[in-house]
């Protein structure tokens, strides 16, 4: 009897040689011949699944904003009901270091995902997902200011240009982002979550935790 394979799951591991070839060699070396070594199938099992490069590339870039997004939609549910203010600074703080290279898990998605979006600068058929996760991001990003907008206006303190703090924050993460994968030894996991922390504490304004 011929066995039977799962095409999603045969699509995943396909998926996850391309990471695996971008981590290890870069962008321009994860071919359709390299991925199929590396994922150990044969090209025309490769091509079964995914038309062609550029479709396997799409598709790979795809799954990796729709892991990363998952993951982010686990922790947002619960923030909005958050009452104690050191807990939702808490909860903010672990959501967006979802987004920061602090382990072996995220900085190898890390990355994977600047390796994708420098070759989107180049590759027209990229440039969307770039900009969907992008915006995507922002969106994130201007939920929480304005809701440290509105706990500093309970508090009575000086309202915040929104537009601006969201770029900051967005700034802030994106450099953290690169600097915790090109020089880890020095921006190291402690000093990321360090910085974002009391970026996050400098927008909510004094005795946020009070």
């Amino acid at each position: 009897m011929p066995k039977v394979v799962d095409p999603v799951a045969r699509r995943d591991e396909v998926v996850d040689a391309v990471f695996r070839v971008v981590r290890r060699a870069g962008f321009e070396h994860a071919s359709l011949r390299n991925v199929a070594e590396e994922a150990g199938l044969a090209i025309g099992s490769v091509r079964h699944y995914f038309d062609s490069h550029t479709d396997l590339m799409v598709f790979a870039m795809r799954a990796s904003i729709e892991r990363v997004a998952a993951r982010l939609m686990e922790r947002i549910g619960p923030l909005p009901a958050a009452q104690d203010r050191a807990a939702r600074a808490e909860g903010v703080e672990e959501m967006l270091s979802e987004l920061l290279p602090l382990d072996e898990r995220r900085r190898d998605e890390t990355t994977v995902w600047l390796a994708f979006t420098t070759a989107a600068r180049t590759r027209p058929e990229l440039q969307p997902l770039t900009r969907e996760a992008y915006d995507g991001m922002r969106m994130l990003v201007r939920r929480i200011v304005d809701g440290i907008a509105r706990h500093r206006a309970l508090k009575g303190l000086p309202e915040l240009e929104a537009d601006l703090e969201t770029e900051r924050l967005c700034a802030l993460i994106d450099g953290l982002t690169l600097e915790g994968v090109l020089h880890p030894e020095r921006m190291t996991p402690e000093l990321m979550v360090r910085t974002l922390r009391r970026h996050l504490e400098t927008l909510a304004g004094p005795a946020a935790h009070a």
